[in-house]
């Protein structure tokens, strides 16, 4: 079944798209010190190189937003810089070549503050998220809804939505994240109902890949398989690089991104009598960088091999200490064990 996706405003961060039609993007943030160049450019290559779309940084002094001008030198994707409080910082990273913010309005604060930021970025036509979690309503809000809920996060978020927009600005997207994936995916119905901005989808403090992979997957596949969300950041206590693989891997699964690898592997059961557990890790890591849009199929066993991987573009069906090799689930050759992973990627390199 074909998901159909809300339409929103399509805005511009950087030479990318949101909303719209605009491909859903995935992000992550740096975990860097911005200021620290070498190694803020070392680690956002390496998720330029994992797939990253767009790019957060935190920009906490003024060297932070000094440093983007450099950066951006060598660096493709868009960079968002990440302003608390001072809006002096959010001026300076405009200034500097920044290709959006990242504000809670609420927290900048007096609407002069805002006023700046706004001018600023309406001159470089620049984009604003206004986010707000769960951790960061008024209140005022949570005294009207009686604590924290999907009301009085909308509302919270909608008040700094109506500030911007009574400075004549729009080039906004939003985002409103918790922890908990209920409250997360309520929050988010209930905006999209009321506004056609771009909506940056997430579950905040997730927690270790484990446990925040499921939570992420869930909450944020629940959105957008209700045609709900144009970008996403799955926040992980990881690597970034992990927060990338997860957010590709979600629109992948839901026929949502079609770039790279699609790795199908059963479970393991009586029938099997390989390896299968190492096989389908060590596949899977060889072909991390792949950008073919290919379906690799690693089989325990005949029963569930060419016939039931048959839509896939190769892969391995088990036996006794050898396996079959088959495309498209024919069948193109025997092979033992221990060269089943360096014949499989021989024939991966032809297709």
């Amino acid at each position: 079944m074909k998901m159909i996706r809300k339409k929103t405003k399509k805005i511009k961060v950087g030479e990318l798209y949101v909303g719209g039609d605009a491909p859903i993007t995935v992000q992550s943030m740096t975990n860097t010190v911005t200021q620290d160049i070498e190694n803020t450019i070392r680690q956002m290559l390496e998720l330029e190189k994992h797939g990253c779309d767009i790019i957060r940084v935190a920009i906490n002094s003024d060297e932070d937003a000094r440093a983007i001008k450099e950066i951006k030198k060598h660096i493709k994707m868009p960079i968002i810089g990440d302003i608390q409080f001072d809006y002096r910082l959010a001026l300076s990273a405009v200034k500097y070549g920044i290709d959006g913010l990242r504000i809670n309005p609420g927290n900048i604060g007096s609407e002069q503050k805002v006023k700046e930021i706004v001018k600023a970025c309406n001159e470089a036509n620049i984009s604003i998220r206004v986010g707000v979690n769960s951790g960061s309503i008024k209140k005022e809000y949570l005294e009207k809804y009686n604590g924290v809920n999907e009301n009085s996060i909308v509302e919270s978020a909608l008040e700094q939505v109506n500030l911007l927009e009574s400075l004549n600005f729009n080039n906004i997207k939003i985002s409103l994240k918790a922890s908990s994936v209920p409250l997360t995916i309520e929050s988010y119905k209930k905006m999209s109902e009321i506004v056609d901005y771009p909506l940056h989808l997430g579950v905040t403090e997730a927690g270790t890949p484990w446990r925040g992979t499921i939570k992420s997957s869930i909450g944020i596949g629940a959105l957008l398989s209700m045609g709900i969300g144009d970008t996403i950041r799955v926040s992980l206590t990881s690597d970034p690089v992990e927060e990338v693989k997860v957010g590709k891997e979600i629109l992948k699964s839901l026929g949502l991104r079609k770039e790279g690898l699609t790795l199908i592997s059963c479970p393991t059961c009586g029938r099997t009598k390989i390896n299968l557990i190492k096989l389908a890790e060590e596949v899977e890591k060889a072909l991390e960088h792949i950008d073919k849009p290919i379906t690799v199929a690693i089989m325990g066993c005949v029963v569930n091999g060419p016939g039931e991987a048959k839509e896939a573009d190769i892969g391995i069906a088990g036996g006794v200490g050898e396996g079959l090799i088959f495309k498209k689930g024919q069948i193109i050759k025997k092979v033992e064990e221990e060269y089943l992973l360096e014949e499989l990627l021989k024939e991966i390199d032809k297709l």
